[in-house]
């Protein structure tokens, strides 16, 4: 399944979390609940998955944690803000290089609207 294919059934999960939820609760909540509707889906998903970052040859923790990440292609950032700040977006696509890894689903589950809330960070040509 490509990662177009993948964000269209995470897109639609999103919608059945924030419908059903509505805005105002904690990040861990929805990515809960995300990630029981994915999973619920039939895809593969693992949550707070540990990305090491490798510096001449050693790999250092330093707490960074993919909130999602579906068919170990597609990664999802889940925030509850009042709007996205750069620092989102470059938090996510160093996520996607680390990963190399071309699609993540930029999510902030604290607007009226769920579509308001999803955007799409691309690394690279997809």
């Amino acid at each position: 399944m490509s990662e177009n294919e993948l964000s269209k059934i995470v897109v639609n999960a999103a919608y059945q979390v924030h419908t059903e939820l509505g805005a105002g609760l904690l990040e861990n909540v929805y990515q809960e609940c995300l990630f029981s509707e994915i999973t619920d889906a039939g895809l593969k998903v693992q949550k707070e998955v540990v990305l090491p970052v490798v510096y001449k040859n050693k790999k250092i923790e330093l707490g960074y944690r993919i909130d999602l990440l579906v068919e170990d292609k597609l990664i999802i950032e889940i925030k509850c803000v009042d709007s996205f700040m750069p620092i989102h977006k470059a938090q996510l696509l160093t996520y996607l290089k680390l990963t190399n890894n071309k699609l993540g689903l930029l999510m902030n589950f604290n607007v009226p609207l769920i579509k308001d809330g999803i955007k799409r960070v691309i690394n690279g040509y997809l």
